[in-house]
């Protein structure tokens, strides 16, 4: 029996083993049918988004206090020859919520400014320099604490204020323990707090008005339910953005109707004491608010601090002819572009759209997507060309320049072939890559085979925060600051749209692509082919930007091609001219296009900047006979001296840089060093040395003012000049 036993129960074993086989082989098979369904079935077509319609028809408005309109008041303009275009911005702590909001616009608008925390008592700021003030703006982000100051302080601030014609902006935010209802403290205006609001509407006659556009009630509740409003009967204060009670809410004491229209936004005309000023009843969390906020810097600052209503926008169209199936574009899809594009020119002159390409996935799609393909270069006139790489191949990976100006060759040859225009001066590099960082290459092919003037970037030079985005010009191309949108190659339904689609609708409704126009004078997108294919995402929110755009604010929209507008930004910002090369390792986006040829190893530890006659040149000497301390390379027309932070050799770029530096055996116990005397006393050195050499350290060589003003003297000496071979040392003459 037990003989038995031990012959039977392999052979169970053995078809239990194949059951389980069988099992995993069926369960992978039908994983890989239902995959291979759901990937070749035609996906259910919902009805495309429509584009945000023209401004709200909403209804009347309430009663209210809206006055009728009346004059503009120009801008009391501030002793513009006594105050410093500089903003003050008292925040609760480094870290509130409002004050990192407050200061955002304030960099993306470009405008100095300077924070501090929000004194209770005494430590007020000096608020002047000799008999030249310091401030031309004062913000407060608790309304509260300039009220509550100190009689001391406030009558400081308040007696600057009126000398210096300078005027104050304040946000009052309401909290659970906050009272109902109270006066506010020394002014004749009453708070009436933790409401919640609805149909929102712009005083038209508000004098601060700028780019903010007096529209119809917009129907809707308000964000939150600690709305304040403000009621007065003094005629200092004019209501700028007015809303109504919801339903629910009990009415606020007074004689108005429960339908009136009911300030969150005044403007204090300065009547009462001499000091014009702007109040919310709010944060900036909801975006009309914001809107008006700049509004109210710009008239508060006499225009001083203020955003012209020109606005350049530019959309690209990335991966033309690139993409995978079922993600491109078909002929219904072109001949939408053009649609739209046609409607858009109405809206913003010279509208076209930017489409740039990369020949070699040229009828790669369906049937159905190369006939796309062939509707696009069909209407090619209409659109505008600008190249990627032929096989979209990112150009930092890459060293020779040969291969990536044969790639370029074989994409202008495809474009020659199909008659798309090659003469817009424009490229765009895959992922950005080799933009920024440098990649010394890309530059050099791109002017030999394009002749490329323009290109642009998200990267510079950094990622995040957006509003850091700069341009700068480098070997002769210009490098524009680029912006997404919200859309990217895997956004391409509505409905499926990351967050919901009431996240892009938001972005476009006074978000993030609202603000982005608004607050950047020039403003080119970033966008893809499958974004114009599928639900035509890329129609939708351009169209109902601009819409909106329109709708909400005075803006003059318009389109220019790549080199005039590369032209127009530089014009409007030369400071940006010159680059702040960066170090690629501190980066790890920077590092990821970044030619895996190179090492940061390279950059020098330490530098020795002078100052001139001092003894560098022997102490570099010394230095360079430790095994462990590396000198750079001399140089041809310098000798020891690299002089790159200080003069025309910085916009070489750090290539050029590294070149004066061996690889290290070991980094971290190696010592690279440069010296150049001419860094002592170079404006620009700090700046641009912290920037790359952020923990490089400095040695610098004091001695007597005398000792160095002989040997100079010696030196010219030397060098046969004339003042010194003619005249003692002791002469006063200048060497």
């Amino acid at each position: 029996m037990l003989k038995l036993w031990k012959v039977v129960r392999p052979a169970r074993q053995l078809e239990l083993h194949r059951l389980i086989l069988l099992l995993i082989a069926f369960s992978l098979g039908s994983m890989g049918f239902l995959a291979y369904y759901v990937s070749t079935s035609p996906k259910a077509k919902e009805p495309l988004p429509l584009p945000l319609g023209d401004c709200s028809s909403g209804g009347a408005a309430g009663p209210g206090p809206v006055r009728p309109p009346v004059p503009p008041r120009p801008p009391r303009p501030p002793e513009t020859a006594r105050t410093e275009p500089v903003v003050l911005v008292f925040v609760e702590s480094a870290y509130s919520q409002l004050g990192q909001e407050i200061v955002a616009i304030l960099e993306s608008s470009r405008f100095r400014y300077s924070t501090e925390l929000a004194p209770g008592r005494g430590d007020m700021p000096t608020l002047t320099d000799h008999t030249r003030g310091r401030y031309v703006l004062v913000i407060y982000e608790n309304l509260l604490k300039y009220v509550n100051l100190d009689a001391w302080s406030r009558e400081l601030l308040d007696r600057y204020c009126v000398e210096y014609g300078v005027g104050i902006i304040g946000f009052f935010r309401a909290h659970e323990h906050s009272l109902l209802s109270a006066q506010l403290k020394g002014f004749p205006l009453f708070l009436h707090s933790n409401l919640g609001l609805q149909d929102y509407q712009v005083n038209p006659s508000a004098p601060l008005l700028h780019l903010t556009r007096p529209s119809r009630l917009e129907p809707g509740p308000l964000p939150g339910d600690d709305w304040t409003i403000f009621q007065s009967n003094h005629s200092t204060y004019e209501p700028v953005l007015l809303a109504s009670l919801r339903p629910a809410e009990p009415p606020v004491p007074g004689p108005l109707p429960r339908r009136a229209r009911l300030p969150t936004v005044v403007q204090d005309l300065g009547l009462h004491d001499g000091i014009q000023r702007v109040l919310f009843g709010h944060g900036l969390s909801f975006w009309l608010h914001k809107l008006v906020f700049v509004d109210a810097v710009a008239y508060l600052t006499g225009k001083r601090l203020c955003l012209d209503l020109d606005r350049y926008i530019l959309v690209d169209i990335d991966d033309i002819f690139v993409g995978k199936e079922g993600t491109r574009m078909k002929v219904a899809d072109v001949e939408a572009l053009l649609t739209t594009q046609n409607k858009l020119r109405t809206l913003v002159p010279n509208f076209t759209f930017n489409l740039g390409f990369s020949g070699k996935f040229y009828h790669t799609g369906t049937e159905e997507e190369d006939a796309g393909d062939d509707m696009l270069l069909k209407h090619r006139q209409e659109f505008w060309w600008f190249p990627h790489m032929w096989s979209h191949m990112q150009p930092h990976l890459f060293h020779n320049r040969s291969v990536l100006a044969d790639q370029m060759r074989l994409n202008k040859q495809f474009a020659l072939e199909h008659g798309i225009p090659t003469d817009l001066g424009y490229a765009v590099a895959p992922h950005h890559s080799g933009v920024y960082p440098i990649h010394t290459q890309l530059y050099e092919a791109w002017k030999s085979v394009w002749g490329i003037q323009v290109t642009s970037t998200e990267e510079y030079p950094h990622l995040r925060p957006a509003r850091y985005r700069r341009g700068f010009i480098h070997n002769g191309i210009m490098v524009l600051p680029r912006q997404t949108c919200g859309l990217f190659t895997h956004t391409i339904f509505y409905n499926e749209y990351p967050g919901g689609s009431r996240e892009l609708d938001r972005s476009i409704r006074g978000g993030e692509l609202f603000l982005t126009v608004l607050l950047n004078p020039i403003s080119i997108f970033m966008t893809h082919l499958s974004n114009y294919g599928n639900d035509r995402l890329g129609l939708y929110t351009f169209e109902s930007l601009v819409r909106f755009l329109q709708c909400w604010t005075q803006l003059r929209l318009q389109t220019l091609p790549p080199v005039p507008l590369a032209r127009k930004y530089f014009d409007l910002f030369p400071q940006e001219r010159s680059p702040l090369w960066q170090n690629p390792c501190d980066d790890k986006r920077h590092k990821d296009i970044w030619s895996k040829e190179k090492t940061c190893d390279r950059l020098p530890k330490f530098l020795i900047v002078g100052p001139q006659k001092t003894g560098t040149t022997a102490i570099h000497f010394f230095l360079s006979l430790h095994p462990a301390v590396t000198s750079s390379f001399p140089s041809p027309s310098t000798f020891e001296e690299i002089q790159f932070f200080s003069g025309p050799n910085y916009h070489k770029g750090i290539d050029w840089y590294m070149d004066f530096f061996p690889v290290p055996s070991n980094a971290s116990t190696d010592f690279l060093f440069e010296k150049s005397a001419t860094y002592f006393d170079s404006e620009v050195v700090p700046r641009r040395g912290a920037a790359l050499l952020p923990r490089a350290k400095i040695i610098t060589v004091l001695t007597n003012p005398a000792d160095r003003a002989y040997s100079w003297y010696q030196h010219q000496r030397a060098h046969g000049d004339p003042a010194a071979l003619n005249y003692t040392f002791y002469q006063p003459r200048g060497f």
